[in-house]
């Protein structure tokens, strides 16, 4: 979800067990040499999403710690390339939070449909994501350190389990 901290704790995650960090919509950016809200305003936000699409399908999952763009769960193929190799996280924030903390997204290269309210967005991405997610986080009441280690403990119960 936007404003969720994926990347923020990603960063902290992939310290915190020695492993790579890689934000995909980064790595978007460097391949188009354009910004996220750039591909949208130009392109469309379809566009955005079928770059991503190949920026994921691309990429070697193993021994990272990949922070999507939040747009990344709407392609099937991205997805199972993804779970494949990875554990995928899903950071939950409530609607209030993830408004709160976005702001002013007129510049951050959200990838959502014109006619589409954040709200709407919020919703359609839920269910994406909770139907992906091996693991689901809580993140009300936590800063981006206790996500971080709930992540740990929560790695560690999917690694028993396997």
């Amino acid at each position: 979800m936007p404003g969720s901290g994926k990347s923020t704790v990603g960063v902290l995650l992939a310290k915190r067990l020695g492993l790579g960090f890689i934000d995909t919509d980064l790595l978007i950016q460097q391949e188009s040499g354009r910004t996220l809200q750039d591909i949208v305003d130009h392109d469309g936000y379809q566009a955005l999403r079928r770059i991503e699409e190949q920026v994921l399908l691309k990429l070697e999952v193993q021994l990272q710690v990949i922070s999507t763009g939040g747009s990344a769960v709407y392609s099937e193929p991205a997805m199972q390339h993804l779970g494949t190799d990875a554990v995928i996280v899903f950071l939950d924030i409530p609607l209030e939070i993830m408004l709160e903390r976005i702001g002013d997204y007129s510049a951050r290269g959200i990838s959502r449909r014109p006619d589409q309210s954040l709200e709407d967005l919020f919703t359609e991405r839920f269910g994406l994501y909770s139907r992906w997610a091996d693991i689901v986080i809580d993140c009300v009441g936590r800063n981006h350190e206790e996500v971080c280690n709930a992540l740990v403990v929560g790695l560690e119960q999917a690694r028993e389990q396997h």
